[in-house]
């Protein structure tokens, strides 16, 4: 019997709990490599990737025997444990030892993988742009 060939894609996009702007500096490496080290352990690729300040994008080629809700149940919840170990100062920010939101976003990719990589990797300067139009006048430039 052949070797079976397949492409199961999925862009996830996750939060911590709350929504809290707490992905940066050390942060930010430490749990990039954590979510690297989990993916390898359980045979999923990581396309592509970008860490937000309060959210993580991930687009990911996840093995067909498993689902993706086992998957992120999987990811959120040993990554959290593993976060809290490594940095134990989270644990007073966080009740529970829940470093996530409950939920995430998932898709499937068909033939637009390289808008959605496109879109990952840019995702960062687009928040930065909309933070800049979002930004009010306190003074009125109308006056004088």
């Amino acid at each position: 019997m052949a070797q079976p060939k397949w492409m199961c894609k999925y862009p996830i996009v996750f939060t911590p709990k709350y929504r809290r702007k707490v992905i940066y500096n050390q942060y930010k490496e430490s749990i990039r490599d954590i979510l690297k080290q989990l993916c390898g352990y359980k045979g999923v690729e990581i396309i592509e990737g970008h860490l937000m300040p309060d959210h993580i994008h991930m687009l990911v080629s996840i093995p067909p025997k498993m689902s993706v809700s086992s998957f992120m149940g999987y990811l959120k919840g040993k990554s959290a444990l593993m976060i809290f170990d490594k940095h134990a100062n989270l644990k007073y920010k966080y009740g529970n030892r829940h470093f996530w939101a409950e939920g995430y976003y998932v898709s499937t990719v068909g033939l637009n993988e390289a808008t959605i990589k496109k879109y990952i990797q840019e995702q960062e300067s687009h928040d930065i742009a909309l933070d800049k139009l979002s930004v009010k006048e306190y003074e009125n430039p109308f006056k004088g």
